[in-house]
């Protein structure tokens, strides 16, 4: 499967998203009293097609577990997959800058989306945080304060950014 295929899983809806993982339920360990060590609450999804994993064990509740998997997973599955940036490029639906200061809540739907084109756009500017910026006009720290909310993202800019020579961001 190739990443185009895979990041169309982006748009899936959770039912969709969720039809092609193996959903494993598991005891997490450690503080929620006496529920959370009786029950299998934890959950960890293997998404067959890409391979990419995605658990969650903070809530005692299983279903709060799974939606919560199932965010970080499409971020991972964002993550993992490059391609060309889109021409024009577009923001995705519920992200929009308001002047050159973009501000998105980490639960934001689109979260996942918004990740793999900045994550894109950084490859294809070879790592340069601020021509990225530049080209969506928005400023450069705007940027960079968005990545930070989304720790696994920021840490593949900066794997990238080290791969081209470059010093890590700061959040």
């Amino acid at each position: 499967m190739n990443a185009s295929q895979i990041r169309e899983r982006l748009q899936f809806t959770d039912e969709r998203l969720l039809a092609e993982c193996d959903l494993q339920r598991y005891r997490a360990s450690g503080p929620g009293g006496q529920k959370r060590n009786k029950t299998d609450s934890a959950v960890r999804l293997v998404h067959s097609p890409s391979g990419c994993v995605a658990s969650a064990t903070e809530s005692r509740s299983q279903h709060d577990n799974k939606r919560v998997a199932l965010r970080r997973l499409r971020v991972q599955l964002a993550i993992s997959f490059r391609m060309p940036p889109a021409e024009p490029p577009q923001w995705p639906s519920g992200v929009q800058p308001i002047g050159t200061v973009l501000k998105v809540r980490p639960n934001n739907p689109g979260i996942a989306q918004l990740m793999a084109m900045i994550l894109d756009e950084v490859h294809g500017h070879c790592g340069h945080i601020a021509k990225v910026a530049s080209d969506r006009g928005i400023s450069t720290s705007s940027l960079i304060r968005v990545l930070a909310t989304v720790p696994p993202a920021l840490q593949e800019v900066n794997r990238q950014r080290e791969q081209w020579g470059m010093g890590p961001l700061k959040r």
